[in-house]
């Protein structure tokens, strides 16, 4: 897993605030991806499993983790948790909203518990050929952290085709706009999980967005997603 230090945190939160995502290449080694798309099919890990045609949620499957999380995932849960909340919490002052993050992923969780927010949200996600996720969000809650991270598990072009993440942003008084984002294997894309501050000549207005995924043309495509807030 890539050294979060060695990041352009400043170039990152330009983005977020920019676009509402950033793109991070090779976050994830070849070998790291490979091992987590090999859980997969351990299913003592994981406390549940979603067939997306069952619930109108689009065609594939995922599956949420368990506690314990495997190491890396609670380890991308902890080390990109600090940097974010410190975004998250800017995001919330140009808003007005008194909602205020804690530094630590651990108080977040403590928060969540609080609230009976007991379930891990961390999931892995599997298309096949005619796959693709709706528009949506991951709330699962009163309490939920403004950002969540998708790391794609496997190549483009090699080991399937189509399958981009796409996000639409709901403008006030204007069309949406959709934002259609290629992350290669071992990418991950932060991206905000409710909506996010516009700056306007009468300062900032909330914006809503939501993402899915595009129809899989060809292969197998896996990615893990990496939610901070727990589920009820």
């Amino acid at each position: 897993m890539i050294r979060l230090e060695t990041l352009d945190w400043s170039a990152v939160t330009e983005s977020l605030n920019e676009r509402g995502y950033a793109l991070l290449r090779n976050v994830l080694s070849a070998p790291e991806c490979k091992s987590l798309r090999e859980l997969y099919t351990d299913n003592t890990l994981y406390r549940s499993t979603v067939n997306m045609e069952r619930y109108r949620f689009g065609k594939g499957e995922y599956k949420y983790f368990q506690y314990p999380l495997p190491d890396i995932v609670e380890g991308l849960r902890k080390a990109f948790y600090p940097p974010l909340a410190k975004v998250a919490n800017e995001w919330m002052r140009h808003l007005n909203i008194e909602t205020a993050f804690p530094e630590t992923h651990e108080r977040l969780i403590g928060h969540c518990s609080k609230h009976g927010q007991l379930r891990p949200t961390p999931l892995i996600l599997r298309y096949e050929k005619g796959g693709f996720n709706t528009l949506h969000q991951d709330l699962y809650g009163l309490i939920y952290f403004p950002f969540q991270i998708v790391l794609i598990l496997n190549k483009k072009e090699r080991d399937f085709t189509g399958g981009d993440f796409v996000m639409v942003e709901q403008v006030p008084r204007a069309q949406s706009k959709a934002k259609v984002i290629q992350p290669g294997e071992g990418d991950a894309v932060i991206f905000t999980t409710n909506f996010r501050p516009v700056k306007s000549s009468k300062g900032y207005y909330r914006s809503t967005v939501k993402h899915g995924v595009s129809e899989v043309e060809s292969g197998v495509r896996y990615a893990l997603g990496v939610i901070f807030h727990d589920a009820s």
